[in-house]
């Protein structure tokens, strides 16, 4: 696992060294054979468009489509080249606006948190920490959910650590927030909230791009109990290779708001952030595999827990 690993990251990294004009003609015929030939998840993604927009005709359907597999490509040697970028050349693409609201919490003694979905480059939130003036010490955190391949999930974790951002596993999360807590430290942690739950996580069920879809509810709750300025996070990419990272405030005070209600902004804002371009949204999951009418079917709800209506194993 070590040798092959040190191939694969070297590999990367070489890639990685080219300049982005190289790496975008790259990413131009990575296109032509993941979408053309082997047409990858081609019949989700169509799917997908088709049923989350209805009202638009088969052919800009179609233009959509090919529209996001450019972009696919693009993030894939986007994120690559995090392996090798500096820090000076990264801010000369990416413009992080509303930070100066998250280091007045800080001023305050208040941490943050950032809710976002799988749109435009997600990687690029967890560079964050370079844009931070007064507080440069502040922990910019990345929840994710490990891959299932050991190797594809170590070599994330260098490309989201390697400005100096901090990457942390959903199940650590709560952990290393109270251990950043008891060490005085000011944070912003990054929750990607769009997901597809399994079935014995899902408490709550959102209209979402015309769908009834279950949704996860865990960061809100840990949002709540660290007592969070909350911020949804709105990417923008006016030019090939150029992002605009907005910070836009839902609240400083979380368990003020009803239960679920920073979840259900967060799907609201990210609907409106999707229907302005789809271009740049994940339609590659299959986020709509588990229906309500099968949750009521198989599960029910007791004591707040979801258990299996009869000995068949949850999957």
């Amino acid at each position: 696992m070590n040798i092959a690993y040190k191939i694969v990251h070297a590999l990367c990294y070489a890639v990685s060294l080219l300049p982005f004009r190289v790496l975008y003609a790259l990413s131009d015929a990575v296109y032509l054979v993941v979408y053309h030939l082997v047409g990858y998840r081609k019949k989700t993604v169509r799917q997908n468009l088709a049923s989350s927009f209805p009202e638009k005709g088969k052919e800009e359907l179609r233009k959509i489509e090919r529209a996001f597999f450019h972009f696919l490509c693009d993030y894939i040697v986007e994120t690559l080249k995090l392996l090798s970028i500096s820090k000076e050349e990264f801010l000369q693409h990416v413009e992080y606006r509303g930070v100066e609201q998250m280091e007045e919490c800080f001023d305050q003694g208040q941490t943050c948190a950032a809710i976002l979905g799988h749109y435009c480059n997600w990687e690029y939130l967890t560079p964050i920490g370079l844009a931070f003036q007064r507080h440069t010490d502040a922990v910019p955190a990345l929840i994710y959910h490990p891959l299932a391949s050991d190797m594809a999930d170590r070599l994330f974790l260098d490309i989201r650590q390697s400005l100096g951002g901090t990457a942390v596993s959903k199940k650590e999360i709560l952990r290393r927030l109270v251990g950043w807590r008891r060490e005085n430290l000011m944070w912003l942690a990054g929750y990607i909230s769009d997901q597809s739950p399994k079935w014995q996580n899902i408490h709550l069920w959102l209209n979402f791009l015309g769908h009834d879809t279950p949704v996860f509810t865990g960061g809100e709750r840990i949002m709540r109990r660290m007592n969070d300025a909350v911020f949804y996070v709105d990417m923008q990419r006016p030019a090939r290779g150029h992002y605009i990272v907005n910070f836009e405030l839902i609240t400083k005070d979380p368990a003020s708001l009803p239960e679920n209600e920073v979840t259900r902004i967060f799907f609201q804002r990210l609907e409106q952030t999707v229907r302005r371009d789809p271009r740049f949204y994940l339609w590659t999951h299959k986020r709509w595999k588990r229906t309500h009418e099968e949750f009521d079917r198989r599960f029910v709800v007791v004591n707040g827990k979801v258990m299996p209506r009869d000995t068949e194993k949850a999957s």
